[in-house]
Protein backbone atom coordinates (compact mmCIF):
# COMPACT_ATOMS: atom_id res chain seq x y z
CA UNK A 1 0.00 0.00 0.00
CA UNK A 2 1.74 3.48 -1.29
CA UNK A 3 1.25 5.88 1.53
CA UNK A 4 0.74 9.97 0.27
CA UNK A 5 1.05 12.95 2.74
CA UNK A 6 -1.13 15.49 1.66
CA UNK A 7 -0.43 19.13 3.47
CA UNK A 8 -3.36 21.46 4.07
CA UNK A 9 -5.64 17.65 3.68
CA UNK A 10 -8.34 19.42 6.38
CA UNK A 11 -9.16 22.08 4.08
CA UNK A 12 -11.97 22.25 1.47
CA UNK A 13 -9.72 20.51 -1.73
CA UNK A 14 -7.47 18.22 1.06
CA UNK A 15 -10.26 16.72 2.66
CA UNK A 16 -12.14 15.52 -0.70
CA UNK A 17 -9.17 14.39 -2.07
CA UNK A 18 -8.45 12.60 0.68
CA UNK A 19 -11.47 10.71 0.42
CA UNK A 20 -11.22 10.00 -3.03
CA UNK A 21 -7.85 8.22 -2.32
CA UNK A 22 -8.42 6.41 0.40
CA UNK A 23 -11.05 5.00 -1.76
CA UNK A 24 -8.62 4.34 -4.13
CA UNK A 25 -6.25 2.38 -1.60
CA UNK A 26 -3.72 4.80 -0.54
CA UNK A 27 -2.65 5.32 2.99
CA UNK A 28 -3.42 8.83 3.73
CA UNK A 29 -1.49 11.25 5.79
CA UNK A 30 -3.12 14.72 6.16
CA UNK A 31 -1.04 17.26 7.84
CA UNK A 32 -2.81 20.41 8.37
CA UNK A 33 -2.03 23.18 11.27
CA UNK A 34 -5.88 24.26 11.16
CA UNK A 35 -5.14 27.62 10.93
CA UNK A 36 -7.28 30.78 12.09
CA UNK A 37 -8.17 32.12 8.30
CA UNK A 38 -11.22 30.20 9.01
CA UNK A 39 -12.98 28.88 11.52
CA UNK A 40 -10.50 25.45 12.39
CA UNK A 41 -13.88 23.58 13.47
CA UNK A 42 -14.67 23.58 9.96
CA UNK A 43 -11.77 21.53 9.34
CA UNK A 44 -12.04 19.34 11.93
CA UNK A 45 -15.45 18.28 10.68
CA UNK A 46 -14.06 17.88 7.27
CA UNK A 47 -12.06 15.55 8.35
CA UNK A 48 -14.30 13.33 11.28
CA UNK A 49 -15.34 10.93 8.49
CA UNK A 50 -11.73 9.99 7.04
CA UNK A 51 -10.72 9.72 11.33
CA UNK A 52 -12.76 6.53 11.59
CA UNK A 53 -10.35 4.78 8.35
CA UNK A 54 -7.76 2.51 10.01
CA UNK A 55 -5.53 3.95 6.61
CA UNK A 56 -5.99 7.29 7.74
CA UNK A 57 -3.59 9.77 9.95
CA UNK A 58 -3.73 13.25 10.88
CA UNK A 59 -0.91 14.97 12.28
CA UNK A 60 -1.47 18.77 13.47
CA UNK A 61 1.33 21.16 12.24
CA UNK A 62 2.82 23.67 10.15
CA UNK A 63 4.87 23.15 6.79
CA UNK A 64 7.74 25.62 7.94
CA UNK A 65 8.63 22.93 10.75
CA UNK A 66 11.61 21.54 9.28
CA UNK A 67 11.64 19.27 12.43
CA UNK A 68 8.44 18.23 12.42
CA UNK A 69 8.22 17.24 8.39
CA UNK A 70 11.80 15.43 9.02
CA UNK A 71 10.08 13.22 11.69
CA UNK A 72 7.41 12.78 9.43
CA UNK A 73 9.49 11.57 6.98
CA UNK A 74 11.81 9.68 8.56
CA UNK A 75 8.86 8.09 10.34
CA UNK A 76 7.19 6.82 7.38
CA UNK A 77 8.07 6.09 3.60
CA UNK A 78 6.38 8.39 1.79
CA UNK A 79 5.63 7.85 -1.61
CA UNK A 80 4.23 10.51 -3.47
CA UNK A 81 3.61 14.52 -1.90
CA UNK A 82 0.41 16.09 -3.04
CA UNK A 83 0.93 20.34 -1.48
CA UNK A 84 -2.29 21.84 -1.02
CA UNK A 85 -1.60 23.72 2.19
CA UNK A 86 -1.03 27.72 1.78
CA UNK A 87 -2.05 30.83 2.92
CA UNK A 88 -4.79 31.43 0.42
CA UNK A 89 -7.14 34.61 -0.79
CA UNK A 90 -5.64 37.55 -3.08
CA UNK A 91 -7.00 40.61 -0.77
CA UNK A 92 -6.02 38.91 2.24
CA UNK A 93 -2.13 38.94 0.82
CA UNK A 94 -2.03 42.15 -0.48
CA UNK A 95 -2.37 43.04 3.75
CA UNK A 96 -0.36 40.40 4.94
CA UNK A 97 2.34 39.99 1.82
CA UNK A 98 5.56 38.96 4.95
CA UNK A 99 3.09 36.26 5.97
CA UNK A 100 2.00 35.01 2.28
CA UNK A 101 5.56 34.72 1.13
CA UNK A 102 6.39 32.55 4.76
CA UNK A 103 3.76 30.15 4.50
CA UNK A 104 3.61 29.76 0.54
CA UNK A 105 7.39 29.76 -0.52
CA UNK A 106 9.27 28.89 2.89
CA UNK A 107 6.80 26.15 3.26
CA UNK A 108 7.25 24.82 -0.61
CA UNK A 109 10.77 24.72 0.12
CA UNK A 110 10.93 22.37 3.10
CA UNK A 111 8.53 20.25 1.46
CA UNK A 112 10.91 20.04 -1.66
CA UNK A 113 14.09 19.74 0.36
CA UNK A 114 12.07 16.63 2.15
CA UNK A 115 11.49 15.37 -1.37
CA UNK A 116 14.77 15.85 -2.04
CA UNK A 117 16.40 13.90 1.18
CA UNK A 118 13.72 11.07 1.05
CA UNK A 119 12.76 10.83 -2.43
CA UNK A 120 9.59 10.73 -3.91
CA UNK A 121 7.58 9.16 -6.60
CA UNK A 122 5.79 12.55 -7.37
CA UNK A 123 5.04 16.12 -6.23
CA UNK A 124 2.15 17.27 -7.36
CA UNK A 125 2.04 21.39 -6.73
CA UNK A 126 -1.37 23.29 -6.10
CA UNK A 127 -1.20 26.22 -7.90
CA UNK A 128 -3.58 29.19 -9.02
CA UNK A 129 -4.74 30.70 -11.47
CA UNK A 130 -3.79 34.20 -10.23
CA UNK A 131 -0.86 33.62 -11.92
CA UNK A 132 -2.22 34.83 -15.18
CA UNK A 133 -2.41 38.29 -13.75
CA UNK A 134 -4.36 40.67 -15.85
CA UNK A 135 -3.71 38.35 -18.93
CA UNK A 136 -5.80 39.99 -22.40
CA UNK A 137 -5.60 36.85 -24.31
CA UNK A 138 -8.41 34.11 -23.28
CA UNK A 139 -8.20 30.91 -22.84
CA UNK A 140 -5.15 31.10 -20.61
CA UNK A 141 -2.51 28.60 -21.68
CA UNK A 142 0.55 27.05 -19.80
CA UNK A 143 2.15 28.67 -22.51
CA UNK A 144 1.04 32.44 -21.46
CA UNK A 145 3.92 34.44 -19.56
CA UNK A 146 2.82 34.94 -16.03
CA UNK A 147 5.61 37.01 -15.41
CA UNK A 148 3.78 39.71 -13.79
CA UNK A 149 1.34 38.74 -10.71
CA UNK A 150 -0.84 41.43 -9.46
CA UNK A 151 -1.30 40.13 -5.73
CA UNK A 152 1.48 38.72 -3.32
CA UNK A 153 -0.84 35.77 -3.12
CA UNK A 154 -0.39 35.54 -7.13
CA UNK A 155 3.44 35.86 -6.83
CA UNK A 156 3.96 32.98 -4.18
CA UNK A 157 2.25 30.51 -6.46
CA UNK A 158 4.42 31.63 -9.64
CA UNK A 159 7.49 31.39 -7.20
CA UNK A 160 6.27 27.89 -5.75
CA UNK A 161 6.41 26.80 -9.51
CA UNK A 162 9.83 28.09 -10.53
CA UNK A 163 11.28 26.22 -7.24
CA UNK A 164 9.43 23.47 -8.27
CA UNK A 165 10.89 23.11 -11.81
CA UNK A 166 14.43 24.06 -9.94
CA UNK A 167 14.45 20.85 -7.76
CA UNK A 168 13.47 18.71 -10.91
CA UNK A 169 15.98 19.75 -12.96
CA UNK A 170 18.31 19.51 -10.05
CA UNK A 171 17.09 16.34 -8.10
CA UNK A 172 15.19 14.38 -11.10
CA UNK A 173 11.97 14.99 -9.10
CA UNK A 174 8.65 14.41 -10.96
CA UNK A 175 6.10 17.24 -10.60
CA UNK A 176 3.08 18.77 -11.73
CA UNK A 177 1.91 21.96 -11.09
CA UNK A 178 -1.46 22.25 -10.96
CA UNK A 179 -3.71 25.55 -11.75
CA UNK A 180 -6.45 25.86 -10.23
CA UNK A 181 -9.56 27.40 -11.52
CA UNK A 182 -12.03 28.81 -8.92
CA UNK A 183 -13.07 26.05 -7.26
CA UNK A 184 -16.33 25.69 -5.68
CA UNK A 185 -18.55 22.77 -3.86
CA UNK A 186 -19.22 21.38 -0.56
CA UNK A 187 -17.13 22.49 2.12
CA UNK A 188 -16.10 25.72 0.54
CA UNK A 189 -14.04 28.11 2.51
CA UNK A 190 -16.39 30.26 3.56
CA UNK A 191 -15.29 33.62 2.38
CA UNK A 192 -15.26 32.46 -1.06
CA UNK A 193 -17.64 34.10 -3.19
CA UNK A 194 -20.15 31.29 -3.80
CA UNK A 195 -20.79 30.29 -0.05
CA UNK A 196 -20.45 33.81 0.74
CA UNK A 197 -23.21 34.70 -1.60
CA UNK A 198 -25.06 31.82 -0.82
CA UNK A 199 -24.90 32.57 3.31
CA UNK A 200 -25.61 36.34 3.04
CA UNK A 201 -28.51 36.14 0.12
CA UNK A 202 -30.30 33.42 2.69
CA UNK A 203 -29.44 35.58 5.50
CA UNK A 204 -30.70 38.27 3.75
CA UNK A 205 -28.45 40.25 4.19
CA UNK A 206 -26.28 42.96 1.24
CA UNK A 207 -24.10 41.17 -1.30
CA UNK A 208 -20.73 42.97 -1.51
CA UNK A 209 -20.51 43.16 -5.47
CA UNK A 210 -16.78 44.96 -6.29
CA UNK A 211 -16.68 46.70 -9.60
CA UNK A 212 -19.71 46.99 -12.03
CA UNK A 213 -20.72 43.06 -11.98
CA UNK A 214 -19.19 42.48 -15.52
CA UNK A 215 -16.25 40.33 -14.26
CA UNK A 216 -15.96 36.53 -15.18
CA UNK A 217 -14.39 33.85 -13.19
CA UNK A 218 -14.31 30.06 -14.79
CA UNK A 219 -15.53 28.02 -12.06
CA UNK A 220 -14.48 24.41 -11.20
CA UNK A 221 -16.53 22.28 -9.44
CA UNK A 222 -14.25 20.54 -6.69
CA UNK A 223 -15.61 16.90 -7.78
CA UNK A 224 -13.70 17.74 -11.35
CA UNK A 225 -11.02 19.01 -9.63
CA UNK A 226 -9.99 15.99 -7.56
CA UNK A 227 -10.83 13.96 -10.45
CA UNK A 228 -7.69 16.07 -11.98
CA UNK A 229 -5.82 15.99 -9.33
CA UNK A 230 -5.76 12.32 -9.26
CA UNK A 231 -5.19 11.45 -12.61
CA UNK A 232 -2.26 13.81 -12.24
CA UNK A 233 -1.01 11.05 -9.48
CA UNK A 234 -1.57 8.44 -11.43
CA UNK A 235 0.35 9.83 -14.87
CA UNK A 236 3.53 9.38 -15.84
CA UNK A 237 5.14 13.21 -15.97
CA UNK A 238 8.14 14.31 -15.30
CA UNK A 239 7.77 18.47 -15.18
CA UNK A 240 4.67 19.64 -16.24
CA UNK A 241 2.55 22.73 -15.61
CA UNK A 242 -1.04 21.96 -16.04
CA UNK A 243 -4.47 24.20 -15.94
CA UNK A 244 -7.27 22.71 -13.90
CA UNK A 245 -10.30 24.28 -14.91
CA UNK A 246 -14.00 24.50 -16.52
CA UNK A 247 -13.34 26.28 -19.58
CA UNK A 248 -16.03 27.96 -19.04
CA UNK A 249 -16.46 31.63 -17.85
CA UNK A 250 -19.61 32.86 -16.11
CA UNK A 251 -20.45 36.79 -15.17
CA UNK A 252 -20.88 37.38 -11.56
CA UNK A 253 -24.68 38.89 -11.92
CA UNK A 254 -25.19 35.38 -13.61
CA UNK A 255 -23.58 33.78 -10.87
CA UNK A 256 -25.77 35.87 -8.35
CA UNK A 257 -28.76 34.88 -10.23
CA UNK A 258 -27.98 31.08 -10.24
CA UNK A 259 -27.92 31.36 -6.14
CA UNK A 260 -31.48 33.21 -5.88
CA UNK A 261 -32.70 30.71 -8.19
CA UNK A 262 -31.68 27.71 -6.21
CA UNK A 263 -32.31 29.97 -2.33
CA UNK A 264 -35.74 31.18 -3.96
CA UNK A 265 -34.69 34.55 -2.58
CA UNK A 266 -33.91 37.73 -4.13
CA UNK A 267 -30.53 39.07 -3.52
CA UNK A 268 -29.72 42.71 -2.02
CA UNK A 269 -26.67 43.85 -3.87
CA UNK A 270 -24.32 46.53 -2.41
CA UNK A 271 -21.75 47.86 -5.09
CA UNK A 272 -18.46 48.89 -4.30
CA UNK A 273 -15.49 49.70 -5.92
CA UNK A 274 -12.55 47.47 -7.75
CA UNK A 275 -10.27 45.73 -5.50
CA UNK A 276 -6.76 46.28 -6.05
CA UNK A 277 -5.59 42.49 -7.18
CA UNK A 278 -8.96 41.45 -8.45
CA UNK A 279 -8.36 40.26 -12.21
CA UNK A 280 -11.09 41.32 -14.53
CA UNK A 281 -11.41 37.15 -15.98
CA UNK A 282 -10.19 33.70 -15.59
CA UNK A 283 -10.58 31.27 -18.37
CA UNK A 284 -8.83 28.04 -18.77
CA UNK A 285 -7.67 26.51 -21.71
CA UNK A 286 -7.68 22.63 -20.67
CA UNK A 287 -6.11 21.00 -23.99
CA UNK A 288 -3.45 19.68 -21.93
CA UNK A 289 -5.36 18.73 -19.47
CA UNK A 290 -7.09 16.68 -21.70
CA UNK A 291 -4.40 14.90 -23.52
CA UNK A 292 -2.29 14.35 -20.56
CA UNK A 293 -4.61 13.74 -17.71
CA UNK A 294 -7.56 12.27 -19.89
CA UNK A 295 -9.44 15.08 -17.93
CA UNK A 296 -12.70 15.76 -18.68
CA UNK A 297 -14.92 18.17 -16.19
CA UNK A 298 -18.50 17.11 -15.97
CA UNK A 299 -20.16 19.31 -13.82
CA UNK A 300 -21.77 23.01 -15.64
CA UNK A 301 -22.09 25.73 -13.10
CA UNK A 302 -25.78 25.19 -12.89
CA UNK A 303 -25.26 21.90 -11.60
CA UNK A 304 -22.79 22.66 -9.45
CA UNK A 305 -24.65 25.80 -8.22
CA UNK A 306 -27.45 23.49 -7.19
CA UNK A 307 -25.57 20.67 -5.69
CA UNK A 308 -23.79 23.50 -3.29
CA UNK A 309 -26.96 25.13 -2.03
CA UNK A 310 -28.82 21.69 -1.60
CA UNK A 311 -25.41 20.89 0.52
CA UNK A 312 -25.78 24.34 2.32
CA UNK A 313 -29.20 24.06 3.40
CA UNK A 314 -28.51 20.55 4.50
CA UNK A 315 -26.00 22.09 6.78
CA UNK A 316 -28.22 24.65 8.11
CA UNK A 317 -30.70 22.21 9.11
CA UNK A 318 -27.93 20.41 10.61
CA UNK A 319 -27.21 23.16 12.86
Amino acid sequence: METLLITGGAGFIGSHLSERLLTEGYRVICLDNFDTFYDPQIKRENVSVQLKNNNYTLIEGDIRDLKLLRDIFTGNKIDAMIHIAARAGVRPSIKEPVLYYDVNVHGTMNLLEMAKEYPVKKFLFASSSSVYGENKKTPFSEEDNVDNPISPYAATKKAGELICYTYHHLYKIPIACLRFFTVYGPRQRPEMAIHKFTRLIYEGKSVPVYGDGTSRRDYTYIEDIINGVAAALHAELSYEIINLGESQTVGLRELISLIEENLHKEASIEWLPVQPGDVPVTYADIRKARKLLGYNPAVDIKEGVRRFVEWFLNQRKII
